[in-house]
């Protein structure tokens, strides 16, 4: 399957937005003001993945420090996935990065995202600590130093 890939500096068209929203809800539950918490975030930068108009998947990240990158939300359809859709948005969310002088790339996951984990392992990233969140929940810290 051929893919069409985006990215956003900002807040893109209502159509495409309204379909992240939509996947972010299937995938999580919520959206808790998606939209709103995105225009907040300073050098927001999204990248999305669709197939025939449809957003099948997305990559949400910002700017943490001057050199730090992080890699706030993402998710792949479920009808799409082990189709190489998230590994491609990583990569082209991590060639940006590289681009723009970001040293370091940092993410969060829960256990229970497994795909997730695995695959921010086998690109590059080391688990750096935990905790737990408001929920009860624990949480993962992962960073990639990133090569210009």
């Amino acid at each position: 399957m051929d893919f069409e890939y985006f990215h956003f500096k900002s807040i893109p068209d209502t159509k495409i937005m309204d379909g992240i929203i939509q996947l972010h809800n299937e995938i999580f539950g919520e959206s808790e003001d998606l939209a709103g918490r995105m225009v907040e975030k300073p050098k927001l930068r999204i990248d999305v993945a669709i197939d025939n108009k449809k957003v099948v998947g997305y990559k949400i990240g910002y700017a943490h420090k001057r050199d730090q990158f992080y890699s706030w939300l993402g998710g792949v359809d479920a009808e799409y996935r082990n189709k190489g859709i998230a590994s491609k948005l990583m990569e082209q969310q991590h060639q940006h990065l590289i681009e723009n002088g970001y040293k370091a790339v940092q993410t969060q996951t829960k256990n229970k995202w497994r795909n997730m984990l695995i695959l921010n392992i086998k690109s590059g990233f080391d688990i750096i600590g935990t905790y737990t969140d408001n929920e009860g929940e624990p949480k993962i810290i992962l960073e990639k130093k990133l090569i210009n």
